[in-house]
């Protein structure tokens, strides 16, 4: 998917400030993401990481059986590379923060 042709197909809608943020990105442009992580409601935190961005996809969730393709989740994906190296990705929902970072 072009980064510059961005449109959110997912089935969870996404925060208008991320759609905006993911309309403007480039390969190349540092990000930093930010996501609030839950265990049960008794723990959670958040946590930070960085890279460079590399592109944005779909990733449709389910389980392992054959099922109706409504019962289907599609999330958006944001693929990109740490500074140690590493090719990571994270799916956006509404516990996630994304920026592009200057300098």
């Amino acid at each position: 998917m072009s980064t510059h042709q961005f449109q959110s197909s997912s089935t969870i809608d996404l925060r208008p400030d991320l759609v905006a943020i993911l309309k403007h990105l480039k390969p190349g442009d540092r990000i930093k993401v930010r996501q609030k992580i839950q265990i049960n409601t008794l723990h959670h935190w958040e946590t930070d990481t960085e890279g460079i961005f590399r592109k944005t996809d779909y990733l449709a969730t389910g389980l392992a059986t054959d099922r109706v393709r409504k019962d289907d989740i599609v999330v958006v994906c944001v693929h990109f590379v740490k500074d140690n190296g590493e090719l990571s990705s994270i799916t956006l929902d509404e516990n996630t923060e994304l920026k592009i970072v200057k300098g």
